[in-house]
């Protein structure tokens, strides 16, 4: 297949019209890279959940846990980098008077990924001109911890990776009132960002806690998808 022939694949696949397709571009790695519609995140599900499936009830040990406290949860975090920030202790909802023998150990477990757009495939005359929709997705569990167990950080970065071009954040607050046990999802929609977005920073960070036993707050399904172009009505 000619280089033309790629280009023009491309541009039917993807909605393409009108939009600048320079002839310099390889289009046949274009094509192969499939930049638009696709999860840009590795590893979306470290811990081999989904999302169509309720999360697993957490389970008691029979005996409690020995040895230090943990703050990490079980799962395959190739991809991200990861970090742990132990939470100091909260007695904030503690009558007067009242003595406690012990308080859980709080703790945000944090991730992130940064998206290189050029490298999964898409080209400057595209991200800085049409600026194609930047869908964010994430879904967590309802665990019941504490009041604030999620929150969530996108940045759109410039190619020096420190300029920040558009952001997100989103740090919802729980109701504890009545027990539910879901995934809870998170979304939102970069539009009409301006030109020279190259990355995209994306941090997500889930609260633990730790009495005598571990108890996580698990997440599933994060997405970062350039959407397709749609054609003009």
């Amino acid at each position: 297949m000619s280089a033309a022939e790629w280009k023009q694949r491309c541009e039917a696949e993807w909605s393409l019209q009108g939009a600048p397709m320079p002839d310099s571009l390889d289009w046949k790695s274009v094509y192969e890279a499939r930049p638009l519609g696709r999860n840009l995140l590795k590893n979306p599900a470290p811990h081999g959940l989904n999302k169509d499936v309720p999360p697993p009830e957490p389970e008691l040990p029979e005996e409690p846990t020995r040895g230090p406290p943990r703050f990490q949860p079980d799962g395959d975090f190739t991809g991200w980098t990861t970090s742990i920030e132990v939470l100091p202790y909260d007695d904030s909802d503690i009558p007067e008077g009242v003595v406690v023998c012990a308080l859980p150990t709080y703790s945000w477990f944090t991730m992130e990924q940064v998206v290189d757009l050029k490298a999964e495939g898409l080209w400057d005359e595209l991200l800085d001109a049409f600026q194609p929709e930047i869908v964010i997705q994430d879904w967590y569990e309802e665990s019941q911890l504490h009041k604030s167990i999620y929150q969530l950080h996108v940045k759109l970065l410039g190619a020096d990776k420190s300029t920040v071009i558009s952001e997100h954040s989103v740090s919802p607050t729980e109701d504890l009132s009545v027990y539910s046990h879901n995934w809870k999802e998170v979304s939102h929609v970069f539009s009409g960002y301006g030109p020279g977005v190259r990355y995209v920073h994306f941090v997500h960070r889930l609260k633990n806690s730790f009495l005598n036993n571990f108890f996580p707050t698990l997440f599933t399904g994060s997405s970062v998808i350039v959407k397709p172009l749609k054609t003009s009505p």
